[in-house]
């Protein structure tokens, strides 16, 4: 999800069970469904998803669903089609093989943060409350985004500041942390919103959530995650067979385009002995597909939501 607009923005789902899937026709139509084909959903959360694949299966056809969340296996719907797997989904590859599944017809992938993980305070995910620094996505996971504002360097702060949050005063930003984090560590949200107000750009909503989203995009290492799941992909896929993400944000948006395009994440283009390497997936869609106004009237989490779809050549 994009945390630029998460204030104000979640607070409608609060009678929803888990979490509002977007784009869900759009992105289930995409993948083109053969009944009795095998499919991957990456990103499981509340089954919305996963349920609507389901619905377009028989009795042949079998999903596996991904979630590093441990809160998502209580949306396990009660179905022999499904197979839950409770790893990230940059391990794609591995746990299909360990279900002895070398191929599939389609992946889907919904990237970002659920409403529930937003709603709950304790995950420390949104600027709204005041909790723990945390924002693991995987709990099993030892450091939070607290030890990580501890443990890590200016320069390196300054580089996820720039590239996750795209956050002007970067530098201005990251030197303050760390000269607080040598007397002070920062360990619960509202602590980090004083440690830093002094050099708060603009709209102090907005800066935060930039400053959020770059702390939580770097504690799970989602940029690498996604390229290293669309890079299986492009081998799990069957020849023809299609990968569906939606992306909520301009850098993972970027990243799945310059793959689908060019068969990398930078956009750059592979040569070989001299010559050019031809990408596994051709994108069915040149521009990616939005929600429709009434889907953003509805829920307005939709708003930055972009699908892109791509083939097996």
């Amino acid at each position: 999800m994009n945390e630029h607009e998460e204030n104000g923005m979640l607070s409608h789902q609060a009678d929803s069970s888990y979490h509002v899937s977007v784009l869900l026709k759009e992105s289930i139509d995409a993948l083109n469904i053969n009944p009795s084909g095998t499919y991957v959903d990456c990103t499981f959360g509340g089954g919305g998803h996963a349920r609507e694949i389901l619905k377009r299966l028989n009795s042949e056809g079998k999903l596996y669903a991904f979630d590093q969340d441990e809160d998502a296996k209580a949306n396990i719907p009660a179905d022999s089609r499904l197979v839950f797997i409770p790893h990230n989904f940059r391990n794609l590859s591995r746990f299909l093989r360990l279900h002895g599944v070398d191929q599939v017809d389609g992946i889907l992938a919904d990237l970002g943060v659920s409403s529930h993980q937003f709603d709950k305070p304790s995950r420390g995910f949104s600027i709204r409350f005041d909790a723990p620094l945390d924002m693991r996505m995987d709990r099993s996971q030892e450091k939070t985004a607290a030890d990580l504002l501890k443990e890590m360097p200016a320069d390196k702060l300054q580089h996820i500041f720039q590239e996750y949050g795209e956050i002007t005063n970067s530098k201005t930003l990251a030197l303050l942390l760390e000269s607080k984090a040598r007397t002070s560590p920062i360990k619960t949200i509202n602590e980090l919103k004083v440690a830093v107000s002094s050099v708060v750009k603009g709209n102090p909503k907005r800066y935060f959530a930039q400053l959020f989203q770059a702390l939580r995009m770097a504690l799970n290492d989602e940029v690498a995650a996604l390229e290293d799941m669309l890079e299986q992909s492009a081998v799990l896929l069957k020849p023809g067979g299609r990968i569906a993400v939606i992306t909520f944000h301009s850098i993972e948006d970027r990243v799945v385009k310059n793959y689908f395009k060019k068969g990398t994440s930078d956009g750059t283009i592979d040569h070989i002995y001299g010559t050019k390497q031809i990408a596994p997936l051709s994108p069915l869609n040149k521009k990616p597909i939005e929600p429709s106004e009434k889907e953003i009237k509805n829920n307005p989490r939709s708003r930055s939501a972009r699908l892109r779809v791509a083939v097996k050549n």
